[in-house]
């Protein structure tokens, strides 16, 4: 019992299980050291569905990696998700030396990453015994907070300068605070500096939930918040926009609780955040398709100060 939580409460979510956690799993990876993972899993429990969580480039040095994101993946794993992280190329405290080349961001590699991890699944299994034999291979989704949002949305069928980078496995995805468009869109020093934003989101005909903070302040653009949105616009799987009030880039503290890359923690709003982005994955999985429904009249209709659903129209 969160004794902070108060309207969230309403949003309806199973009760937490135990999980299990192994880290660190190692993955070789061709040229250069092992991909570093966490997983996190349900205790018990077949046929698991999966969500590969990627990482963003925030300012602190280990949340940026297999070790931050708590708040969500933990959250996820009691009810029911397997929930994997690499640590990403790009991570200050495990990735490559940031002077290498495509260094220090590594957009390519972190697509190459994911895209390991589920070529692996088998070895992960291998890696982590109580959960052997549970995964449904057939079940997998991504989610990405921030820059990790923009690897995901190259693995989920964003285009950049006509390159292809998706991945028929993958089912589905949420795309956290993700950069929005490139080009012309961006301040000039930042569109120089960050050619690989410059996302067709319109290749992405998957289902994708996108989640934006209402007060997000992004310095790439001098657009506001509304920039973080643009994938949902533009991509045409694109299933729902999730605006979170009063809270920026942070989403409330889904990278961690007490965190730099939290500039406002709100506890209600990170409930909020971790209980729709749950009944979203669980109707994407065919896990229970009604409480995606259920939430949104809960959330309009109790609970409406803490967030906004707007869902396209068909």
């Amino acid at each position: 019992m969160n004794r902070l939580i108060n309207l969230s409460r309403v949003l309806p979510t199973p009760e937490p299980a135990l999980t299990v956690a192994y880290t660190p799993i190692r993955l070789a990876m061709p040229d250069r050291q092992s991909l570093e993972l966490r997983l996190t899993a349900p205790a018990t429990g077949d046929t698991l569905p999966i969500v590969i969580l990627s990482h963003g480039f925030g300012p602190s040095n280990y949340i940026p990696s297999k070790d931050g994101y708590a708040p969500l993946a933990q959250f996820w794993a009691e009810r029911g998700i397997v929930v994997i992280q690499p640590t990403h190329a790009s991570s200050r405290v495990g990735g490559l030396a940031p002077d290498q080349p495509e260094g220090p961001f590594f957009w390519r590699e972190r697509v190459v990453e994911l895209r390991a991890i589920v070529d692996q699944l088998a070895e992960i299994e291998r890696q982590a015994p109580a959960i052997a034999g549970r995964l449904d291979h057939d079940r997998i989704a991504v989610a990405g907070h921030s820059f990790g949002g923009h690897t995901c949305s190259l693995l989920l069928g964003g285009r950049l300068q006509g390159e292809v980078f998706s991945d028929p496995r993958i089912r589905g995805g949420i795309l956290l605070a993700a950069p929005g468009r490139g080009g012309a869109d961006l301040t000039p020093e930042h569109a120089t500096r960050f050619p690989f934003f410059d996302v067709d989101f319109s290749g992405i005909e998957l289902p994708i939930l996108v989640i934006c903070g209402a007060l997000d302040d992004p310095h790439f653009t001098p657009r506001g918040p509304e920039w973080h949105a643009d994938s949902f616009y533009d991509a045409p799987g694109a299933e729902a926009l999730l605006t979170i009030s009063n809270v920026g880039h942070g989403l409330g503290g889904i990278a961690g609780l007490d965190a730099r890359e939290t500039e406002v923690e709100d506890p209600e709003a990170l409930e909020a955040t971790r209980r729709l982005t749950l009944a979203w994955l669980r109707s994407i999985f065919c896990i229970e398709q009604d409480t995606w429904k259920q939430s949104q009249a809960a959330l309009r209709d109790s609970a409406a100060p803490v967030a906004k659903i707007t869902v396209r129209e068909s």
